[in-house]
């Protein structure tokens, strides 16, 4: 490996770990709504706001990050994104009630939204095309590192909090477990922060603002000095044919010379988000526990699902500039589709039964009383059976101590549902997860690329709002069998969307996509 890819490498990592940080938190947020729900006393609306609320500002920040990072630098963007992270990680581990929870993670998204658009931006336009697809991966990959990281420190803490270690007890691990879950994003936050310092600022974003000189410095970093002299006229050209034209503004992005890269845009970001992979990930341990294998169990069951996604994410970095982005997509989403309705046969064909024996063995406290009527009751879907115990003994203590009731009740495959979890994970880890990132990074011109990613993720993060924020509210209305049917059928209709429309980008300069995907 020469010194010009390794230093690429290096920065795409620093830059990605704005990544890192939204990975952290959807794991960690899996994990803690476990506690929050009884402690707060969260309705299933409730719960999905304070999941969810985070991704809502994110929203936001997305809008204005694009612009925000054309007038101040890439750079600077990020650094104060960091910061906003810092903060609302401290913020939220000791917040007093469920609404400065809320309030909390609301300011945690401003940074997050700002760093996923950000960064991939940056990476695109400081790669070589012949890498820029594993490079701008790296955001994903630290999503999932994230992911993966938070899924162990989450278990790690409940099981600390859970022994007799005399520290562990002085920290009170077992009594304040979720505050620490929470707390400890701030440490990825800060490390974030200090290592930005140590990257350079993005070549085309120096052109636009007629620093040259500074801008050849770095591609030459990244390149010899006559591919660097090469693409800073390719740039310089680019620029001057845009000179006369409005720029970065919406009213550019919707002009008809726009239809197909827009279009292309819009259709991935809702489909990344459409098909459930954050409610997968923000209530890993509690789709795990509807299957019946108990908090601790799906709490290590988790930390496999990061594992799983860490492996994948790799694996498309190693193929994607090989076998490039459409085939990724296809053979993702066929996965995906088939793992959902797996799922949703499993749940499906699951039964719900206490037995007088199980009833009578349930936890002391619990209202047993109220629960021997209906002994022997068969149930063939979730939802009968969780209305029925709520109506019993009341939604607040079933709610308390559903994953015992469950755990007791339920007969079906545990294997099947691990298998289609894993399975789905692996199909977006190797697809839509890195692909999306890479091709907003590709297909947008210059003149209008951070607004445009703004936009795109924009689109991406509300549809990711609205999944996390009636997740629970499927669960229990729908059931989990309707619920991945729903995201199965939104798979299937992916999959015809991306094998009809979507270009190959793999290979290929910024300049010379644009040139092919703006229709004049």
């Amino acid at each position: 490996m020469n010194p010009s890819t390794r230093y690429t490498i290096r920065v795409a990592l620093i830059v990605a770990l704005g990544g890192f940080l939204m990975g952290f938190d959807a794991s960690v947020i899996s994990g803690v709504v476990t506690f929050i729900e009884p402690e707060f006393n969260l309705s299933t609306i409730q719960l999905g706001w304070a999941v969810a609320s985070l991704t809502l500002t994110a929203t936001l920040a997305m809008m204005v990050s694009g612009p925000l990072s054309d007038r101040f630098g890439r750079r600077a963007v990020l650094k104060w994104a960091a910061v906003l992270f810092m903060i609302s990680a401290v913020a939220s581990a000791l917040a007093p009630n469920y609404f400065s929870l809320v309030a909390a993670r609301m300011l945690g998204g401003l940074g997050v939204g700002a760093a996923l658009i950000i960064a991939p931006m940056y990476i695109a336009e400081l790669s070589p095309p012949d890498i820029r697809g594993r490079m701008v991966s790296f955001n994903q990959l630290n999503i999932v590192i994230g992911i993966s990281v938070a899924f162990f420190s989450n278990y790690l803490i409940l099981s600390l909090g859970q022994s007799d270690l005399a520290w562990a007890q002085t920290l009170r691990l077992g009594d304040w477990n979720w505050r620490w879950m929470l707390g400890v994003e701030a440490l990825p936050a800060v490390f974030y922060f200090l290592a930005l310092f140590s990257v350079p600022e993005s070549p085309r974003w120096l052109v636009m603002h007629g620093r040259n000189a500074d801008a050849l410095d770095v591609m030459a970093r990244v390149s010899d000095r006559e591919q660097a002299e090469a693409e800073l006229a390719d740039v310089l050209e680019s620029l001057d044919a845009e000179a006369d034209e409005e720029r970065g503004t919406l009213r550019e992005l919707f002009q008809p010379a726009m239809k197909l890269v827009l279009t292309i845009g819009v259709m991935v970001a809702v489909l990344q988000q459409i098909t459930g992979i954050n409610s997968v990930f923000f209530y890993a341990p509690m789709i795990f526990e509807q299957s019946g294998i108990g908090t601790d169990a799906s709490f290590m069951q988790a930390v496999l699902v990061g594992l799983v996604n860490l492996v994948f994410t790799v694996l498309a970095i190693m193929l994607i500039d090989r076998l490039g982005r459409k085939p990724l997509l296809g053979f993702g989403l066929g996965g995906i589709a088939f793992c959902m309705l797996l799922l949703a046969y499993g749940f499906g064909s699951a039964t719900y039964m206490l037995s007088s024996e199980a009833i009578m063995a349930l936890p002391a406290g619990m209202n047993t009383e109220a629960l021997l009527p209906l002994a022997g009751q068969v149930f063939d879907s979730d939802v009968a059976f969780n209305n029925a115990l709520a109506a019993a003994i009341g939604s607040e203590a079933f709610s308390a101590h559903q994953s015992v009731l469950v755990s007791s009740a339920i007969s079906m495959n545990p294997t099947l549902i691990l298998v289609g979890i894993l399975g789905f994970v692996a199909s977006f880890a190797i697809s839509l997860g890195p692909v999306m990132w890479v091709l907003f990074s590709e297909m947008f011109p210059n003149r209008v690329r951070g607004i445009a990613i703004s936009f795109v993720g924009l689109i991406n993060s509300a549809v990711s709002f609205t999944v996390q924020l009636v997740f629970p509210w499927e669960l229990e209305n729908l059931g989990s069998s309707t619920t991945f049917l729903i995201y199965g059928i939104f798979a299937i209709l992916g999959l015809v969307f991306v094998m009809r429309l979507l270009p190959e980008t793999k290979g290929r300069s910024l300049e010379e996509l644009e040139a092919e995907l703006v229709r004049q």
